[in-house]
């Protein structure tokens, strides 16, 4: 019996004035007596399934629900997945440099896209700016695009002053080592150069000129004392993410380090320097 029919019957006991329709309730014994008809369809329902759900229907919820997590974290996986966009290649080029004791290759691509999109999005944006038929939502629309354009530029700064400190502060351990000089943009190795010049300039004037011969030197490597070359310690510990299941390494003390996916670890920075040179891990 459906809800119509019900309906129906409750309006025809309604009508014979029994006093005892649902819809009608009267006072009383027709409190006790009525809904005859909404009883009899609840009373159709199983007992033990208060909800009119039997063990298919409640199973099939559960799968429906189980499918849909399935779903949700295979989304999840693919869009990490996806091809990272050009600020996310900075933003992470920028933490790895500042977290490694290293010079890193330098983006030198990477950065000449951004700032060739940079000026590109500005011009337009001043474009518009001047133009009197913008109106004001799209006034606020250019607002929020040099917002933007203010969150790259101080990311593109932050990337570059961390590889300049890191030049000025080994500019002479870089003047004589080829390797490292070619990770460097050729504006970069022309600032280490004359950094290196001027500090050696300035030292022997204030210091190394008042010195005895034999002692009036920047190169000096003695056996036991640490070089007179300032160095980047790559015995210094750094915490790494791995972006994919990487090869097994091995630690100072021979044990074996063995990264999956999503796996951080605080290791020595020598042990992954291969690892984040190839981009299977990142520095966090």
């Amino acid at each position: 019996m459906d809800w119509d029919e019900i309906y129906e019957l409750e309006k025809q006991s309604g009508a014979s004035g029994s006093g005892t329709s649902f819809f009608n309730p009267s006072s009383g014994a027709a409190n006790t007596t009525g809904n005859t008809s909404f009883t009899r369809v609840l009373g159709d329902l199983d007992a033990d399934d208060p909800m009119g759900l039997n063990d298919d229907a409640a199973d099939a919820v559960d799968k429906d629900r189980e499918g849909e997590r399935e779903r949700r974290t295979r989304n999840f996986v693919e869009e990490e997945e996806l091809e990272a966009t050009p600020l996310e290649r900075l933003t992470r080029a920028w933490v790895n440099e500042r977290h490694a004791p290293d010079i890193l290759p330098a983006e030198e691509d990477l950065l000449a896209g951004l700032l060739d999109h940079l000026r590109l999005q500005a011009r337009n944006v001043q474009i518009l700016r001047d133009d009197p038929q913008t109106s004001e939502s799209e006034h606020i629309r250019i607002m929020l695009v040099q917002t933007e354009l203010e969150r790259v530029k101080y990311v593109v700064r932050a990337y570059v002053r961390t590889r300049l400190y890191k030049i000025e502060r080994y500019a002479r351990w870089v003047m004589q080592d080829e390797e490292v000089q070619r990770r460097l943009t050729a504006g970069e190795r022309e600032h280490a150069s004359r950094h290196a010049k001027l500090t050696d300039k300035h030292l022997y004037v204030s210091v190394l000129q008042s010195l005895p011969e034999a002692q009036a030197h920047l190169d000096d490597t003695p056996v036991f004392y640490p070089s007179m070359i300032t160095q980047p310690d790559k015995n210094r510990p750094i915490f790494v993410h791995a972006l994919k299941d990487c090869p097994r390494v091995r630690l100072p003390d021979g044990a074996p380090l063995e990264m999956k996916k999503g796996h951080i670890s605080l290791t020595p920075y020598h042990v992954v320097e291969q690892l984040l040179a190839r981009g299977e891990v990142e520095l966090v």
